[in-house]
């Protein structure tokens, strides 16, 4: 719950805005140190859950490697203290220009998800005259149980080498004068909850680090990407989420051979809780058979509940009058645009301040100005 301090800052800003507990995160992030630390793994985090820079600033200071999924992002860890060399850059389609981006500045490893993109890494840095660290992203053709949308780890996505291929990419590398094979690459998916399920993960990696290992290619990291879900049904429950319990499974799962390292790429699980969308009730109007809490940010600002009809808790901050049951929509002009249907709050009315909360990951770095809407704006807790 917010503090009553901080609910009289809200009333003086203009709204809609994301709003940041950087307590929270400091706690999320010393969580998730403590618990990767007791077994010397290496993480990274993800930047496409939210590039803010003050954030990134944050995580980099708690001396996390950065995961990256463009050009941009790789020059917004750098500009944000995140040191090159432990910058992973993964995705299906990098640019010419994001590859040779990635080969100056010489990052940890360059995670490759096609035999094509091999020979197109390979041309680009023999014509620079350096040798590309590379990462092999592999299928392990394990189910997430997440959104399909989000899941990316089976045989049907787009992403990573399928596990036939392995001979063929092999025979490749040899002819890839430019190239070397630094590490093996697995991400299943996004807000994975069942933690048996990063069990299954740990079980095909060993298969087919033995495959490899059984082929003379021992990998110095293998990183297992991210996916550990949050708790957005109650996010005072969990505020933090289990650290603890989820590494113990890759420590008491995954068999690392030689020296062998183990890598993550928490993103949702870094910053998801600790942010909040912020809005006012511009009206309240009475449908057929619902209440429609009409409020001044939309699915612009918060895309999720339209694109993965996700669930976010919302909650009336300003009222404490007996409770009833709303529709809570924005003003776009899309029937999509809805982030909650029979949403039970207190008696809302005009002016109003909603929260809806666990919005710190694929928030605000999802936003755009559609319908040449302004963006919405960006306070944090320990900021004036």
């Amino acid at each position: 719950m917010f503090k009553e301090e901080t609910l009289r800052r809200f009333r003086t800003i203009r709204t809609p805005f994301y709003y940041y507990d950087m307590d929270l995160l400091g706690e999320t992030l010393s969580s998730c140190s403590k618990e990767a630390g007791r077994y010397g793994y290496g993480l990274h985090y993800a930047l496409k859950a939210n590039s803010n820079t003050e954030i990134l600033s944050r995580i980099s200071k708690s001396g996390f490697g950065a995961d990256c999924v463009s050009g941009n992002e790789i020059r917004a860890a750098i500009n944000n203290g995140f040191h090159p060399g432990g910058i992973m850059f993964s995705g299906v389609g990098k640019s010419d220009e994001e590859i040779r981006l990635a080969l100056e500045l010489k990052i940890e490893s360059i995670n490759v998800e096609s035999r094509q993109e091999m020979e197109v890494i390979n041309e680009l840095a023999g014509a620079m005259g350096v040798t590309a660290d590379i990462s092999l992203r592999i299928i392990p053709n394990v189910d997430a149980q997440t959104h399909r949308y989000i899941t990316t780890g089976l045989e049907e996505n787009k992403f990573g080498i399928l596990p036939w291929e392995f001979d063929e990419v092999l025979e490749k590398l040899k002819t890839l004068a430019h190239l070397r094979l630094k590490g093996l690459h697995f991400h299943i998916g996004s807000q994975i909850t069942d933690l048996d399920v990063f069990k299954s993960l740990c079980h095909r990696v060993n298969e087919i680090n033995a495959w490899f290992i059984s082929n003379r290619v021992n990998a110095e990291i293998i990183n297992v990407g991210g996916g550990l879900g949050i708790d957005y049904g109650d996010p005072e429950r969990y505020p933090v989420p289990d650290f603890f319990s989820y590494f113990r499974i890759f420590k008491n799962f995954i068999e690392l051979q030689g020296n062998q390292q183990l890598h993550f790429e928490p993103g949702r699980a870094i910053v998801g809780q600790s942010g909040s969308l912020i809005a006012k009730v511009l009206f309240v109007k009475k449908g057929v058979a619902t209440r429609f809490a009409i409020i001044d940010a939309g699915m612009n600002d918060l895309i999720r509940p339209a694109l993965y009809q996700s669930y976010h808790k919302i909650e009336n901050l300003t009222s404490r009058e007996a409770t009833e049951k709303y529709d809570v929509v924005g003003p776009i002009c899309e029937s999509s645009d809805c982030f909650g249907k029979s949403v039970t709050l207190p008696k809302t009315s005009r002016n109003d301040l909603l929260a809806i909360r666990s919005a710190g990951a694929y928030g605000q770095t999802m936003s755009s100005g559609y319908n040449l809407r302004d963006l919405a704006g960006t306070v944090y807790s320990d900021v004036e």
